[in-house]
């Protein structure tokens, strides 16, 4: 199921029809709607959402009324209320509470329909951890984190939830001064950084043919992980060529088709099995993160040439610390199949489901499914 986290701030562009600058505080919305504006975030959200087919494997989780159950409502789609806005009319205060509650939800995306002031709140409540799109509906449009469109938006929407390679990066959150524009100035302020889907299936290292040049590739998948490695977490890595590229990248040794482990840029323990695993983790103090690739043709990520991998250490290490490596000509050749996982722990397998990101390349990532469900459709 692909879960869906939706934000509407109803007030988002109020003051545009009106010349007001934007629709920040109370006064303005206030002024804002004694002459007659509209309210047409809520609006754009349901065009958005009405591009999606209505099924049993979309699910919208949202705050009641017109914080987002409206727009949704609206377009079809099942509906999980998981809270409110204080008091009638929401405020900054509400957004930012809902994104926080979405984020405990688990859901797999935010989307919020609202300006430069929303895209504030919901980089306040959720930091860059948690994908998040934008619908533009404010006067001020400032950052990078909105779809060009309602339609542009629901486009994408639509991709993930099919399982197409949707480009995910970071993108700015700016916001201006609404006193100083109305005083002539126009002066935009950066806040920090969202992690957007971006619409983009095409392969970033290609040649004439339009197909990636897999060493490339790897080796950019390898310098990413690498420059985000830590000083004192135990690095857990997985068999193929992938991870290879990534030991590699450090200079170390490693097993091919066997299990190693680095800390702090240096191999501490090679071709580890269950036992080894368990006792290497329970050993280190301080986080563990477990790095492992898809199995090509068949899109296993655990169960498959990685059995070292059971549901005890995957449990030492926690389903939140896996790092999946692939790059994008291995996911396509799936053809818009979800990675699968066979861990022979239900609770592991129904944990690990749902849509994750794939580090693709050096600064490139996506998102995809992975599910259990897959066995059953394969059944079919």
């Amino acid at each position: 199921m692909f879960k869906l986290g939706l934000i509407v701030n109803p007030l988002a562009g109020i003051g545009g029809p009106m010349g007001l600058k934007g629709s920040d505080g109370a006064l303005v919305a206030d002024q804002a709607k004694s002459n007659g504006a509209k309210l047409q975030s809520s609006l754009r959200a349901s065009k958005a959402l009405a591009l999606i087919e209505p099924c049993r494997d979309v699910t919208v989780f949202c705050f009641s009324g017109d914080m987002g159950e409206e727009a949704a409502a609206a377009a079809g789609l099942n509906v999980r209320i998981v809270g409110s806005a204080v008091s009638q009319q929401s405020t900054a205060t509400d957004t930012i509470a809902a994104a926080k509650i979405l984020k405990e939800q688990g859901v797999d995306l935010i989307l919020f329909a609202g300006g430069d002031g929303t895209a504030r709140d919901v980089f306040k409540a959720v930091g860059p951890g948690v994908p998040v799109l934008g619908i533009p509906a404010g006067v001020k449009m400032h950052s990078g984190v909105y779809a060009v469109s309602p339609q542009a938006a629901g486009e994408i929407l639509k991709g993930l939830i099919k399982g197409e390679l949707i480009d995910l990066g970071l993108a700015e959150v700016r916001d201006i001064d609404e006193d100083e524009v109305r005083a002539g100035v126009i002066r935009s302020r950066y806040y920090g950084e969202l992690l957007v889907p971006r619409e983009g299936r095409f392969l970033q290292h290609v040649k004439s043919s339009g197909r990636e040049v897999e060493a490339m590739v790897l080796q950019d998948i390898g310098a990413d992980i690498v420059e985000d490695m830590e000083d004192g977490i135990l690095y857990i890595v997985g068999p193929g060529t992938t991870p290879k590229a990534i030991m590699d990248e450090l200079g170390l040794e490693n097993t091919l088709l066997g299990i190693d482990a680095v800390e702090n840029s240096a191999l501490v323990g090679c071709d580890l099995n269950e036992q080894a695993l368990r006792e290497i983790i329970a050993a280190h103090d301080g986080p563990v993160k477990l790095i492992i690739t898809v199995i090509g043709g068949q899109g296993h990520i655990l169960g498959r040439g990685n059995q070292q991998l059971s549901p005890a250490v995957i449990n030492d290490i926690g389903m939140e610390n896996i790092v999946i490596v692939a790059t994008k000509t291995k996911i396509s050749e799936l053809g818009g199949r979800p990675l699968l996982v066979d861990s022979n722990d239900t609770e592991i397998d129904e944990g690990l489901a749902g849509y994750r990101k794939i580090v693709t390349g050096y600064h490139d990532a996506i998102m995809y499914p992975v599910g259990i469900d897959a066995v059953e459709e394969l059944i079919k």
